[in-house]
């Protein structure tokens, strides 16, 4: 990419939003400092595991890779508190079909961290991992919740797991991102097993406002804010 199309910032990228400040990390995280916490969206545990009920046996590593992640995010950060914006879980009983070591580890996570679980669309009940399980949450001016919802203002939100395509100089390359406009962040998915969905897709039309739209895509080893006129379908 040139710098004509991308400006690369110095670390940390801060974003601000809805009066707040966050520093958007490369594994798809957002650190918020004013509230000590790590904000992540779409952890999707047990994805892999949850083929088996169609026959399918794939390697349930997945869980463990992004827990390892999450692992990272907060020894690096130092937060205090995690609020995981809903399908922490890729299916309701996923919460019953982690293997020993995982289910470990997230039991020390929510032992030693205020931890918060918002309901998703794949996870919407509450579950006994401990932490505390709500629909919503209200802090500070801002909801966080699972799915984008036009009711909410200023909102941040996962579920649509965006991904931006930019092409450049006849060469395109897709990274997933965060999209925000004056109302609503969407966050990309953290899950090690998911895949993303282009912002340009009719999907983000009722939530986003393309006009507004800012886009900091994540890089190898860079947040970098895009340009929308650089960005295309597919």
């Amino acid at each position: 990419m040139t710098s004509a199309a991308v400006r690369q910032k110095q670390e940390p990228v801060m974003l601000s939003f809805g009066g707040q400040d966050f520093v958007p990390l490369l594994s798809g995280a957002l650190y918020w400092p004013s509230q000590n916490a790590l904000l992540v969206a779409d952890l999707h545990l047990e994805k892999m595991s949850s083929f088996a009920k169609s026959r399918q046996f794939l390697p349930p590593y997945d869980t463990k890779a992004t827990l390892a992640k999450l692992e990272r995010d907060l020894t690096q950060t130092g937060a205090s508190r995690v609020f995981s914006l809903g399908d922490s879980f890729h299916r309701d009983e996923g919460t019953t079909t982690l293997l020993p070591h995982d289910r470990e580890l997230v039991t020390s996570f929510v032992a030693h961290y205020d931890w918060i679980w918002i309901a998703g669309n794949h996870d919407p009940s509450a579950h006994d991992l401990g932490g505390h399980c709500c629909d919503e949450l209200f802090m500070d001016g801002l909801t966080l919740s699972h799915e984008p919802d036009a009711r909410f203002a200023p909102q941040i939100a996962g579920h649509l797991h965006p991904g931006a395509r930019i092409r450049i100089n006849g060469r395109s390359t897709k990274r997933p991102c965060f999209v925000f406009d004056e109302a609503r962040l969407i966050m990309p998915s953290y899950g090690v097993s998911t895949g993303n969905l282009n912002v340009l897709n009719p999907a983000f039309k009722p939530v986003i406002n393309k006009d507004e739209m800012r886009i900091f895509a994540i890089g190898r080893d860079q947040i970098y804010p895009v340009s929308a006129k650089y960005l295309v379908k597919g």
